[in-house]
């Protein structure tokens, strides 16, 4: 099972080390393929006064060093084709925001590094037409033949992250990860998909209360891993607070996930 967890953004140094070092657990599990992840720079917040993280060159840095401490692989988003080249010689993973998920540009700089290339599904978006996206990294990367198995070869994956429903809300369709599937595969985004935008005031809100059960719903459909931002106070946190869940909670919506996935082995 693959496994994305980190903090939404890198708020400071320290926070950061602290998440990384509870996240231990995971990377010496040999049942999970596990990266770690944080945002150097969060450009798509509703307010210019959002706090956005310390940028591309001090972010990359402190990446950097969370390998070198803890040996973990790394998936990060870019949000400007300029950043691929730089972003994609630190870490694993690039990640191509929901809202930039058809933009041409961004993922065939993508496709050009030695990533893998992971785009989120706009919340605006037919999950059937992602297709097109993971045609774009295909082409890229020479690789003419579609479908999921060669999309996994050539490192392309999708992540499921709920579908705007009215204003200021999200719901996940869970017949996305079946359409998705036939054609990449697919990360269930737990956190940002209890988000609940623009409903605090210049900021998203969030019901945290969701993740687990809607995690639960998709071990049962059937995904190929699970992403979840974590935090030590959620309540503080600078960035995505009341979508994450604290870092005591994390082993126990993993552990729902684990029982339900053995469970349709049996």
């Amino acid at each position: 099972m693959i496994l994305i967890a980190g903090p939404c953004v890198i708020e400071s140094r320290e926070n950061l080390f602290r998440v990384a070092e509870k996240l231990m657990t995971y990377h010496e599990d040999s049942t999970v393929d596990f990266y770690f992840k944080s945002s150097f720079d969060k450009a798509n917040r509703t307010s210019i006064d959002s706090f956005r993280g310390p940028g591309l060159d001090a972010g990359l840095k402190l990446l950097d060093e969370v390998r070198t401490q803890f040996g973990y692989k790394l998936l990060t988003d870019i949000h400007d084709y300029t950043q691929a080249k730089p972003v994609g010689e630190v870490v694993d993973v690039l990640q191509i925001p929901a809202f930039l998920c058809r933009q041409t540009d961004l993922l065939v700089a993508a496709a050009q590094t030695k990533c893998v290339v992971n785009i989120k599904k706009g919340q605006f978006l037919n999950p059937a037409d992602m297709r097109y996206s993971v045609k774009k990294v295909l082409d890229t990367r020479g690789v003419k033949e579609e479908g999921y198995d060669a999309a996994k070869q050539a490192g392309v994956w999708l992540t499921e992250r709920g579908s705007t429903f009215g204003y200021g809300n999200l719901v996940v369709d869970m017949r996305s990860f079946e359409i998705m599937r036939s054609f990449a595969p697919v990360i269930f985004d737990a956190t940002h998909s209890v988000q609940m935008p623009g409903t605090e005031g210049g900021k998203s809100g969030g019901k945290r209360e969701f993740v687990r059960p809607l995690s639960r719903a998709a071990a049962a459909v059937g995904v190929d891993g699970f992403f979840f931002e974590t935090h030590f106070d959620p309540c503080i946190a600078l960035c995505d607070g009341p979508n994450m869940l604290y870092l005591e909670d994390l082993d126990a919506a993993i552990k729902d996930i684990q029982a339900i996935q053995n469970s349709l082995k049996a």
